[in-house]
């Protein structure tokens, strides 16, 4: 054991070397001492959870209207024969060439997922300002499934405050994150949100998250946190891209990732 453990150290990179190294026993005792804490914050993400359920719902009282494949469509057509909604409001602006690679690497984690949602009383949908001429050829580049809309002629985006305009960015009134702030990333960001249509057809507003808010559904994330080198990042997803431009040099840190 200590010859494996020997071996093992010496082929660390250097931001591992030195890692400690102990017996079996001396592993399985740090380990029941994590998973202590493991279970822990399950504990809390459980409560978490039930919380997000309570939290109060608005009524969505205006009538947003999307372009799709299969022409115009309501927020309440977007349901299909759902009771509940999941968008994810993609970073993909009027004049951009492709959508953002943050938000392609969440893309990346939803053709999965969908496959059981739609069996479970949940409709996913991606939402972007860019018109679908832009949108249709990247998602066919990209392979994916999902159910892809436009809000280009919409105040959807400005509404749940994933777009801004120009002149709030210049006079620093962007409302983002529930919050004021200086805004250097553009006209997009990030975000999700879910709502619930009951049986009379009102559509109420439950849950909106942004930035960071969203890590959740990041499988790759998951995984790379149990990995030794963790996420192994300068700056948040700064080795992360397209997936189909991974032999290509890494995005800048001053991309559009949040």
């Amino acid at each position: 054991m200590e010859n494996q453990g020997e071996t093992l150290e010496s082929g660390f990179s250097d931001t591992l070397a030195g890692h400690q190294v102990v017996s079996n026993e001396e592993w399985i005792a740090a380990r029941k001492e994590l998973l202590k804490k493991e279970k822990e914050l399950t504990r809390l993400s459980e409560e978490m959870n039930r919380q997000r359920r309570e939290l109060p719902w608005e009524l969505v009282t205006k009538n947003y209207v999307f372009d799709t494949i299969e022409g115009k469509k309501s927020l309440s057509d977007l349901f299909g024969k759902n009771s509940q909604l999941f968008i994810y409001h993609f970073m993909f602006g009027p004049d951009w060439e492709e959508g953002c690679p943050g938000c392609s690497f969440m893309a990346d984690h939803m053709d999965g997922p969908n496959l059981h949602l739609a069996h479970h009383d949940v409709s996913l949908v991606a939402v972007s300002r860019a018109p679908l001429s832009q949108i249709l050829p990247f998602k066919k580049r990209m392979g994916w499934q999902f159910e892809w809309v436009s809000s280009f002629e919409s105040e959807f985006n400005y509404d749940y405050h994933v777009s801004f305009t120009e002149e709030q960015i210049e006079k620093k009134e962007v409302y983002y994150n529930y919050e004021y702030a200086i805004h250097d990333s553009g006209t997009e960001s990030p975000g999700s949100s879910v709502f619930f249509k009951d049986e009379s057809g009102a559509i109420y507003h439950t849950y909106s998250t942004y930035a960071r808010g969203g890590d959740i559904l990041l499988g790759a994330h998951n995984f790379l946190d149990m990995m030794p080198k963790g996420r192994n990042e300068s700056t948040i997803m700064d080795w992360m891209r397209h997936h189909d431009k991974y032999e290509e040099v890494k995005p800048k840190p001053d991309s559009c990732c949040h």
